[in-house]
């Protein structure tokens, strides 16, 4: 009997080695999570409360929904991946009626059998507990009769609460009712406006002191707000005569008194995000890995003739390949004067032709997502013009990279790519001067990517751990007032970096940036080269 059930623990255990190796275990695990609410609670004022509610379910057609994406700060917080569901973080412990003492509540998707066996198991409560940490977790269909006096708070904060969400008629427990149900305990005005009392925080806030145009900026909020325009303090402020004045009457001003808080959450969760952890940097490091694989591949498979979605089609396959689980935001593949479109996600041209083909494609791993851009000739070869576009944008693409480092303030990426793109137009005799207005380059160079690809930042100095793009770029439509053979040139190189602690680390080195390595590349054999379809023309 002892033998029979050792072999039968062996035969488990292998069984369950073998189930577990089909599916992806290099998710954040737990532990992240739970110390990320832990950060949040140390951030949020005495006697608070949290509340985060996941992302709503979006129709694409009739009876088919778009593919789910969970509310990225939902699932920073926790794990938690599925819809109709909510969390409730507090400051300090709470003790419920067995005496339990608990300091976060999970309400997650009700278990329904019949939807399982058409969309997929779901969590549930013991899910949770087990998989995400959860002490406290409940079925969603008890928020409703939860037992929480939401009054004795001094401060209940959350984000923005979704206003296009769809009723499941006689669900109690769908995102709809769970938003009713929230606004009912708190007894949520109609009239709620977050805005009001962000714009209240920026007004006291130092920025606003040191601005030069702060007055300017008043006025726009009190046409905005129509309690600002009321409000005689606000006036004083506005009709202060200098801005020491303007210092004083700000000072005046009163902390507007409102329990529920559409702001400072919004805040702690950008403090919280723009700076990565270790976890989250090795899945960054894999996303951008996969999205320059995939570039590198193009590069050899890239020929006249081609469409733009094959090209698009490629690069998607080796993000899957590579078990990428979705894309971090729609791909961008624009040949020609295409390219000169920022956000350009049509991809069908049917003829790529000899053109410069700007691609804009990031792989999303694990739920955080590269964003790498590179502009490559159809040809394989540059012709004199696109070689010089291309050469203008990668020096200042690498002026930026010099100045990437921790204290320097990352808006200043972009004026110096300004610089060196003004300067070098002029030069090429594209715009008159280096001073001469124009829209060739009309975008910024640096944003924070993770969970969003344009993730939280508060977009001031670089920290260490940050991880953010470096994209400068020209873009010279048809009929731009130049000559006519820079006319369907757009050029964009886009890399991701990781601020190191006295510098940064170009993450993005498996996808050849400079002329020369593309063409040499983009001559050597792919595998996509004798890869052929029924044709199914008739």
């Amino acid at each position: 009997m002892k033998k029979l059930s050792m072999y039968l623990f062996f035969f488990l255990a292998i069984f369950s080695g073998q189930l577990l190796a089909q599916y992806p275990t290099d998710y954040l695990g737990k532990d992240f999570h739970k110390e990320r609410r832990q950060a949040l609670r140390e951030k949020m004022p005495p006697n608070s409360v949290a509340v985060m509610f996941a992302n709503p379910v979006r129709n694409r057609a009739n009876d088919v929904e778009y593919v789910y994406h969970q509310d990225p700060d939902f699932y920073y917080l926790t794990g938690y991946q599925e819809p109709h569901s909510l969390v409730l973080i507090f400051k300090e412990k709470q003790k419920d009626s067995q005496g339990n003492t608990f300091s976060e509540v999970l309400f997650t998707q009700q278990r329904q059998a019949r939807k399982e066996m058409y969309n997929g198991a779901r969590l549930g409560v013991e899910g949770a507990k087990r998989e995400l940490g959860f002490e406290a977790a409940y079925d969603a269909t008890e928020f409703k009769n939860f037992n929480m006096d939401f009054s004795v708070f001094d401060k209940i904060m959350f984000l923005n609460l979704p206003s296009d969400v769809r009723d499941a008629p006689g669900d109690e427990a769908d995102l709809y009712s769970l938003l009713l149900q929230f606004k009912n305990k708190v007894d949520y005005p109609v009239d709620f406006n977050a805005d009001k009392y962000k714009m209240y925080d920026y007004v006291k806030s130092e920025e606003f002191l040191k601005n030069p145009q702060a007055a300017q900026i008043l006025r726009q909020l009190v046409n905005s707000f129509p309690d600002f325009a009321s409000n005689d303090q606000i006036k004083a402020v506005l009709e202060a005569k200098s801005p020491e004045q303007r210092k004083l009457m700000i000072e005046k001003l009163p902390e507007p008194r409102q329990k529920l808080d559409g702001s400072s959450l919004e805040k702690y969760m950008t403090d919280l995000r723009e700076v990565k952890s270790a976890e989250e940097i090795a899945l960054l490091r894999m996303a951008v890995d996969v999205s320059c694989v995939a570039q590198a591949e193009v590069y050899k498979a890239m020929r006249p003739g081609m469409s733009e979605s094959e090209v698009q089609g490629i690069h998607e396959f080796v993000f899957k390949k590579y078990g990428a689980e979705d894309l971090g935001y729609p791909s961008i593949v624009g040949a020609g004067n295409n390219g000169c479109t920022l956000h350009y996600i049509s991809n069908n041209k049917m003829d790529i032709k000899s053109d410069l083909v700007l691609m804009d494609l990031g792989a999303q791993y694990r739920g955080y997502t590269a964003d790498i851009t590179r502009t490559i000739p159809a040809s394989g070869k540059f012709t004199k013009e696109q070689r010089a576009i291309y050469e203008l944008v990668l020096k200042a693409q690498e002026a930026a990279f010099a100045r990437s480092k921790p204290g320097n303030k990352i808006s200043d990426n972009t004026l110096v790519c300004r610089q060196v793109i003004n300067q070098g137009l002029a030069e090429l005799g594209i715009i008159e001067s280096v001073d001469a207005p124009h829209n060739y380059f009309p975008h910024g160079v640096s944003h924070h990517i993770g969970l969003d690809v344009h993730d939280r930042g508060n977009y001031q100095e670089f920290k260490e751990n940050m991880v953010l793009t470096v994209e400068p770029g020209i873009y010279i439509p048809e009929g731009s007032p130049c000559d006519k053979r820079w006319w369907g040139i757009a050029v964009r190189i886009e890399d991701d970096i990781l601020i190191t602690k006295d510098g940064y680390e170009l993450l993005s080195t498996r996808a050849p940036r400079t002329p020369d390595e593309i063409e040499k590349l983009m001559a050597e054999e792919s595998i996509f080269s004798n890869y052929k379809l029924p044709d199914l023309k008739k």
